[in-house]
């Protein structure tokens, strides 16, 4: 084995696994060993991070750092299922909670990042497209971005974060193909193809918002062959066309990069974002208390 081919297979570190996690916008724990007391494996200032099925660095091993990956994945896992975003501290006494001769204590903060919780569903490789998927570079959305169109997608979005380009040419099977609760924005080439997605898009129910791009004459027709079509008046009304009005419009400007301004301004107060509490962080009181109480 030659030294490239070891450096290859050497573990990833924390630090270059939370810089990936957070940029895929995949759900982990970061774990700091915040205080040590008597001997422990390792020093304050270790960390690990911790996934649902990995786990990159070490503590120090043994039945403490087993007992610290169980406490991160209850977190992941949530209540409900979803992991949820803030801080906990917990207490190890190694010769009692985790049962380890070496006999010090230690306190680890457990730092939870849900990863990315909403997901754009983009239909439309076209110029505002583009200019849609580059402005929601930073955000932490996850972006799906369908063209039904030989490749429709530039270069460049293959070095994207959080961004996976779907080749649709079936609009009933891509929208079928969405998480629940994504938000979609139909802007393709062809409005024969915008009317079948919005179509797909109101038959499935469970968007948490539809935009289509277009005047209000374009949705005018729209909205009476999808009303003849069978879609209700309460669903028809969820439909914001034109994109972007909500959010004040682009003041006349019809540039795509305009119109993607806006149509993002519009989707930022319809995006849930992660509930943080007051953002104080732990409870002074209860972190002095685990601090200096090293008895349990």
């Amino acid at each position: 084995m030659t030294a490239e081919d070891s450096r290859d297979t050497r573990p990833e570190s924390w630090h270059a696994a939370l810089h990936r996690l957070q940029r895929e916008g995949l759900p982990h724990v970061l774990a700091t060993q915040v205080t040590s007391a008597g001997s422990t494996p390792r020093e304050p200032g270790a960390r690990m991070v911790i996934t649902a099925d990995a786990v990159f660095d070490t503590l120090g091993g043994g039945t403490f750092e087993w007992q610290t990956i169980a406490a991160a994945r209850r977190r992941l896992a949530g209540p409900d299922g979803k992991a949820e975003a803030g801080m906990s501290l917990e207490a190890f006494s190694l010769g009692g909670r985790s049962g380890q001769c070496c006999g010090g204590f230690v306190n680890v903060l457990l730092e939870v990042f849900p990863g990315s919780t909403a997901t754009l569903a983009l239909f439309g490789a076209g110029h505002v497209g583009r200019e849609l998927v580059r402005l929601a570079a930073p955000l932490p959305w996850r972006v799906l971005w369908h063209d039904s169109r030989d490749n429709a997608f530039p270069a460049w979005s293959d070095d994207q974060p959080r961004l996976a380009c779907r080749h649709a040419p079936d609009p009933a099977a891509a929208v079928a193909a969405l998480p629940a609760g994504a938000h979609a924005l139909v802007l393709t080439h062809d409005h024969t193809e915008d009317r079948a997605l919005v179509d797909a898009l109101l038959a499935r129910g469970d968007m948490a918002s539809l935009g289509l791009i277009g005047s209000r004459s374009k949705w005018a027709s729209f909205r009476r062959r999808l009303h003849d079509a069978g879609h209700g008046e309460e669903a028809l009304a969820r439909v914001r066309c034109p994109i972007g009005t909500a959010a004040g419009g682009t003041g006349g400007d019809k540039t795509p990069y305009a119109i993607a301004i806006a149509a993002i301004a519009e989707l930022l107060p319809r995006v849930e974002s992660p509930e943080r509490g007051d953002q104080r962080g732990l409870d002074p009181a209860k972190l002095r208390h685990s601090i200096t109480d090293h008895s349990t």
